[in-house]
């Protein structure tokens, strides 16, 4: 069954809007591994607006005593892929972000970035860990990703969460080239952004080896109303629903 992965960044956004610990990063994480979730995603930025470093350290431990996957997402200057190299996360999404952007929203250009990436990559695996490239939904800009050696592509589906306000399951023939792609370059297929309880079973229907979505902005949105452990199962419902 495709793994879920919450992006917990906006929790620490609303703690940071006031100051103090409420909500608590810390407590949110637990509960997650308490319900089963598969794993956490955090993007740390420059401006630390959301997430710090010390969350990441602390969401390290969560998931070492829950036994529970933590995904590291960020652009790859010296000091992050250092520090991702320290925590020693399960995964590491690498993301084309410019430090003051408010979200991402394109994917990299391997041609141009190939050699930097390569290097990244090698250094991660050193340690163990798994490295996913953060793509447009475009198969023409897959070129080059072999010799990369990225273990995963996370497809930004943003563009799809658009399309499919206006034309349903018919967004979907959009992600196709894309999906087949990567089938055949023989890399895992995860998805990310803007996803929801609307697009997410639909999505997971139609490509059923998507190993993995990374879900926060609606997941905690959601949480507001219906609570987290109700929220919680009405993702993996979606995500089960094929």
């Amino acid at each position: 069954m495709t793994r879920l992965s919450i992006n917990i960044n906006k929790v620490a956004l609303m703690r940071n809007a006031r100051g103090g610990n409420i909500p608590s990063v810390e407590t949110f994480a637990k509960h997650l591994m308490e319900f089963n979730v598969d794993g956490i995603t955090v993007h740390p930025r420059p401006d630390a607006r959301h997430i710090r470093w010390s969350d990441v350290e602390m969401l390290k431990q969560i998931m070492k005593d829950y036994h529970g996957e933590l995904n590291i997402e960020g652009y790859p200057t010296d000091d992050f892929v250092q520090f991702v190299c320290d925590i020693q996360p399960e995964q590491c999404t690498l993301v084309p972000d410019a430090p003051d952007q408010l979200t991402s929203n394109h994917g990299w250009d391997v041609v141009s970035h190939r050699d930097y990436l390569k290097q990244v990559t090698l250094k991660l695996h050193t340690y163990g860990i798994r490295v996913s490239l953060f793509m447009d939904a475009d198969a023409s800009k897959y070129d080059g990703l072999q010799d990369i050696g990225v273990d995963a592509v996370e497809i930004y589906t943003g563009p799809y969460a658009e399309y499919f306000v206006n034309e349903g399951e018919g967004a979907l023939v959009k992600l196709s080239e894309a999906v087949d792609r990567l089938r055949n370059l023989n890399l895992s297929i995860h998805a990310g952004h803007d996803l929801n309880l609307q697009n997410l079973g639909p999505l997971i229907k139609a490509y059923s080896d998507i190993k993995e979505v990374s879900i926060g902005q609606a997941f905690v949105a959601d949480c507001l109303y219906y609570g987290l452990e109700n929220t919680h199962g009405l993702y993996k419902r979606a995500i089960a629903m094929i």
